[in-house]
């Protein structure tokens, strides 16, 4: 795939991050903040596409998962 879309699909992944960190700092809640966490940083260890949107859905999942 191009680098385009991996840039994209982190930049987007990493807003989503940056949201649920926010969340969870102000309402004192760790599963949100270690959610927003790795969502911000693991794109940079991730380098397909399909890995990063796949891995990026399921950390954005797990905190709806595991009640906050």
């Amino acid at each position: 795939m191009s680098m385009e879309a991996r840039l994209i699909s982190g930049l987007i992944l990493s807003s989503v991050g940056l949201g649920y960190f926010v969340y969870g700092k102000k309402q004192q809640q760790v599963i949100p903040m270690l959610a927003g966490i790795s969502l911000c940083v693991f794109p940079y260890f991730v380098s397909a596409l399909s890995a990063t949107v796949i891995l990026g859905l399921v950390l954005a999942i797990i905190p709806w998962l595991i009640k906050f």
